[in-house]
């Protein structure tokens, strides 16, 4: 008698593994990787200067002056050349850097993608705060600015 209530028990627990295994099977798939949204398409790159603080007209300089202790990113145009400005705000040391990751034009707007890098771990503190922004100019283009 044991033995048939063994292959019977056996059997149950092979189909308990087997439909736990579809299950997570299952939810692998239903809830696995998924394809991404493309983006706007890129119509092209945009040529940009990252523009020095000396070099900054005066109206601009005096708006980031203003903004620069918390974290901004807006436009600026001179009718010649389109500014897009980024700030980090406030930094309670020096010895931060700004990357330009993306610049480009699409059918609806421009993209601009930046990333501020810290100091490197081991420069100390000199305990002076930053205001860490970058300045791109570009030409003048009458779109709006996506910041990503």
């Amino acid at each position: 008698m044991s033995d048939i209530c063994s292959k019977k028990h056996s059997g149950c627990r092979i189909r308990c593994y087997f439909l736990t295994g579809l299950v997570l099977l299952l939810c692998m798939f239903l809830t696995g990787c998924t394809k991404e949204k493309p983006g706007p398409e890129k119509v092209r790159d945009l040529e940009l200067t990252v523009v020095a603080k000396e070099n900054l007209p005066e109206e601009l300089l005096q708006i980031i002056e203003s903004k620069k202790e918390t974290p901004f990113k807006f436009t600026f145009n001179d009718g010649e050349y389109l500014y897009i400005c980024v700030g980090y705000g406030k930094q309670e040391s020096g010895g931060y850097s700004i990357t330009v990751k993306d610049l480009y034009l699409t059918q609806n707007a421009i993209y601009a993608k930046t990333c501020l890098i810290g100091p490197e771990p081991d420069v100390p503190n000199d305990g002076v705060c930053s205001y860490p922004y970058i300045v791109l100019k570009t030409e003048y283009l009458d779109y709006s600015v996506v910041f990503d």
